[in-house]
């Protein structure tokens, strides 16, 4: 974006449409709703934003809306937060993960193949975490061995968003057995209804049944659908990472900015306004989302500038993650025993619902979601701070009586 004219001129632009096409009362039709509702909204509100051209701005030029630089992408972020539109979780996988990494690492026959199908509304999900794996991708054991043309897939994926409504998943699997284990992956691209494929939701605490376990038993994978060389996995995954640590944080913090406005009205219907000691922790909080924003926007800047450095993005989402959980403390705490009570799940909400207690347990999501607390801080700490890399064989000392 050139000037600031061209900045306020499209943020007028998509200000416009958003108050217009924004569905009324989301918020109220989806909380408590089942998935099949929650799917219908989702489609419905993909479809409007693919047609204006505000689902894909990071998409390259050529596609709806695509073409867009960083700073154009900053402001329609900022207005979807500001005009407090609907997620779009269901595609979140489809949009970002696969289509950032068929982007970069896709032959020209997989973009020509998947691409445009993403923009008709085909659902991905992503299948990195593994029991006893967790976020440590090094750790992945499904294995996948190469016969003829075909990869056979054995294994366990789990805590996979919405992959129960998917029609193809990010997949990836061990092949090797070289040194170091990051070395032996490879990764694939799945269709989530080929044979020996079955998916199990996990029921959460909030009520809600997001992730799902998925199980392979002899599945098969065409090797045309292989994204990058055999044992190029671990590369093609940190790029599939790299997309949801950008501009999609800066989204959710100002979600939460924005969110911050409902305090000031909770503490007058709990006739808590005048509290001091509240009124002191909602400023400290007010303090930290706006250090958590100006991360984000710092991060944003250093990517424009092409001086993004490894690391810079963990910092912001561990950041994110532990302001989150202090959000939805202090909105339990406001809400007094009565926000306590459990409510239906706002399905597409973020976590700022206003469903105090729904959204503190789901705050805790953000702790594990695309790579856990401790993974950012050994990120940071390896290759931000230049620390030394952890001991793959420390333990925590276990003390003996």
């Amino acid at each position: 974006m050139n000037n600031t004219d061209d900045s306020d001129r499209l943020r007028a632009q998509v200000r416009s449409w958003l108050e217009r096409n924004v569905p009324r009362d989301w918020r109220q039709t989806v909380t408590g709703a089942d998935q099949d509702f929650f799917v219908r909204q989702q489609r419905d509100w993909f479809s409007r934003l693919v047609e204006a051209g505000y689902a894909t701005p990071h998409w390259p030029e050529g596609w709806p809306g695509g073409g867009r630089s960083l700073a154009e992408q900053k402001v329609i972020y900022e207005e979807v937060a500001r005009a407090d539109a609907p997620r779009l979780i269901l595609f979140f996988v489809a949009l970002y993960h696969s289509a950032c990494t068929l982007i970069e690492w896709g032959t020209a026959a997989q973009k020509e193949k998947y691409l445009p199908g993403i923009l008709k509304g085909q659902v991905w999900c992503q299948g990195f975490s593994e029991p006893n794996a967790g976020s440590d991708l090094a750790a992945v054991r499904t294995r996948a061995e190469l016969r003829g043309d075909r990869y056979v897939i054995n294994g366990q994926k789990t805590w996979s968003t919405l992959a129960q409504h998917a029609d193809r998943c990010l997949l990836l699997v061990r092949t090797g057995k070289s040194e170091p284990p990051q070395g032996g992956l490879t990764y694939l691209l799945l269709d989530m209804r080929s044979k020996g494929v079955s998916v199990r939701p996990i029921a959460q605490i909030t009520g809600d049944d997001e992730f799902s376990e998925i199980f392979f038993d002899d599945v098969e994978v065409p090797v045309e659908d292989r994204v990058g060389e055999e044992g190029q996995g671990w590369a093609v995954a940190q790029s599939t990472l790299s997309s949801e640590r950008g501009l999609t944080l800066v989204e959710l913090t100002q979600r939460m900015r924005y969110s911050l406005a409902r305090f000031p009205t909770l503490m007058r219907e709990r006739g808590r306004f005048d509290d001091p000691i509240l009124r002191r922790e909602l400023g400290g909080l007010i303090a930290r989302v706006d250090a958590v924003c100006a991360l984000a926007d710092r991060y944003l800047l250093k990517r424009i500038s092409g001086e993004e450095a490894a690391g810079d993005a963990s910092l912001v989402k561990l950041n994110y993650a532990r302001t989150l959980r202090e959000f939805t403390l202090l909105g339990l705490r406001i809400g007094g025993l009565e926000s306590q009570y459990r409510e239906g799940f706002t399905r597409g909400g973020s976590q700022e619902t206003g469903n105090w207690a729904v959204d503190f347990m789901n705050s805790y999501n953000w702790s594990i979601a695309g790579g856990s607390d401790e993974i950012q801080r050994n990120i940071i700490a390896e290759r931000l701070l230049g620390m030394p890399r952890e001991p793959r064989t420390w333990q925590l000392p276990v003390e003996r009586s």
